[in-house]
């Protein structure tokens, strides 16, 4: 299986990650719960008007980490997002998650950002820890 498909079940088995930013010199968290691939790419959208959008144009660098449902296996994501304006791509996502088509347009405030230099680190009480760099 491809890393990035890899990476995408494991979060929506997950259902929910949290994404951490920096904000000056603070550190902020929040949950997500949408992961999509478009041409090769791991996306992650959020609205252009939240904070969590504004610190990442200010500074991309970010860390995701999500739980299974048992507590004993774990994922760590890092990386840069990158805002990507394609408005064919955050249709994708919106008609992949209908849900958010309540809160968002392809060519509204809908910000979509695709990870670069990415490295998944894959955590069990019961096996080492995988590295993978994407």
């Amino acid at each position: 299986m491809d890393i990035l498909q890899e990476i995408k079940n494991y979060l929506a088995e997950c259902r929910v990650f949290y994404l951490a930013t920096v904000d000056g010199d603070k550190a902020r968290v929040r949950p997500f719960g949408v992961s999509e691939i478009y041409n090769g790419r791991l996306y992650l959208m959020s609205g252009k008007s939240k904070d969590v959008f504004k610190q990442l144009v200010a500074n991309p660098n970010f860390e995701l980490s999500a739980t299974k449902a048992n507590g004993a296996e774990w994922i760590r994501v890092s990386g840069k997002l990158v805002n990507d304006d394609d408005v064919v791509m955050k249709q994708y996502i919106l008609d992949q998650n209908p849900e958010l088509k309540q809160l968002y347009q392809a060519d509204d405030n809908m910000a979509a950002m695709y990870i670069t230099d990415g490295e998944a680190r894959f955590f069990s009480f019961s096996e080492p820890e995988r590295r993978v760099k994407f």
